[in-house]
């Protein structure tokens, strides 16, 4: 799919929105009672957060997600499309409430613990997706997350393979990951963490063992996959694809909220890639967006651009 990567038209983006509940400790998490702490609330979904970080990069983006007829996904569509996101194919479901995510921090930023309850996602049936064939035709890139029913991902695919789109994914979450396996071959980018790779890899892929990682890459790969990140925290990601391979150690900056931060990472790398930005400066790039949500109070950076990533990486 590689030879139809192009930056003209826009990215099209299909999967989850919601509210992110974190919540970080201000010392050692102690657990069965109450912990002091700070709790922030702002937009989140992995769809939604690649989304308006692409925008921030200014790339064109049309979004398709849902969320419920409730003051939460009114603000949550309103932020989304004040950040330069075009909106006007997502959903406002009745009777459902919009979708929540929920972190648990440690006083160090460390994630201890993740919730999310996105059901509101289930809405987005595949003849939504059909009515709207001929966004999925104009459209430089596709990206999707695992929060999607089955049948949707199906018909996602289906339409941008049919157009000859390039498709990008995220697997979201370990339990979601497998809802990848069967569409590997039709994929041009996904990036994943170490215990989601396992899950697409039937093998061990030890935390911080780079060659590892790299390996688990290039198994992908040979799945289908023209490019397959895996990131690996604080000990930066591997890559491959058909050519190429490598690590790139991550950018070293303070912790203070970890969420969004891969979502930045594939968003800066898409961004690049469009761009005709060579892999291996590309995935540098990711590291650097990466790098600057993690030190971020918030999910999306709200000041995002390429000089900002570049002047990280000097």
């Amino acid at each position: 799919m590689g030879d139809r990567l192009n930056d003209e038209g826009y990215v099209l983006v299909v999967g989850s929105s919601g509210l992110d509940l974190v919540c970080r400790s201000q010392d050692e998490l102690r657990y069965g009672t109450s912990n002091p702490g700070e709790l922030r609330i702002s937009p989140g979904g992995v769809a939604r957060n690649v989304a308006e970080n692409i925008a921030r990069l200014g790339m064109n983006v049309s979004l398709i997600t849902a969320v419920g007829d409730d003051p939460q996904g009114e603000q949550l569509l309103k932020q989304t499309a004040d950040a330069g996101v075009d909106i006007e194919h997502s959903m406002v479901i009745p009777d459902c409430p919009t979708g929540t995510y929920l972190a648990i921090l440690g006083h160090d930023g460390s994630l201890h613990l993740g919730m999310d309850a996105m059901q509101v996602t289930a809405a987005i049936e595949p003849k939504h997706l059909r009515e709207r064939k001929e966004l999925f035709k104009d459209a430089a890139l596709l990206f999707v997350d695992a929060n999607l029913p089955s049948g949707t991902l199906k018909t996602a695919f289906s339409l941008a393979w049919r157009a000859g789109v390039p498709i990008a994914a995220d697997p979201t979450s370990v339990s979601l990951a497998p809802a990848l396996r069967d569409h590997l071959e039709r994929l041009w980018l996904i990036t994943l963490n170490e215990a989601e790779a396992e899950t697409l890899c039937d093998h061990p892929v030890p935390h911080a063992d780079r060659e590892s990682a790299i390996e688990a890459a290039r198994h992908i790969v040979s799945e289908g996959v023209d490019v397959a990140i895996i990131t690996m925290a604080e000990f930066g990601l591997s890559y491959a694809t058909a050519n190429s391979s490598g690590h790139v150690p991550a950018v070293k900056t303070e912790i203070v909220d970890p969420t969004g931060a891969g979502d930045a990472l594939s968003a800066a790398v898409i961004f690049a890639l469009l761009n005709d930005i060579p892999i291996d400066e590309a995935v540098m790039l990711g590291a650097s967006a990466a790098a600057r949500t993690l030190r971020t109070t918030g999910t999306v950076i709200p000041d995002l651009s390429l000089e900002m990533l570049y002047e990280d990486l000097r």
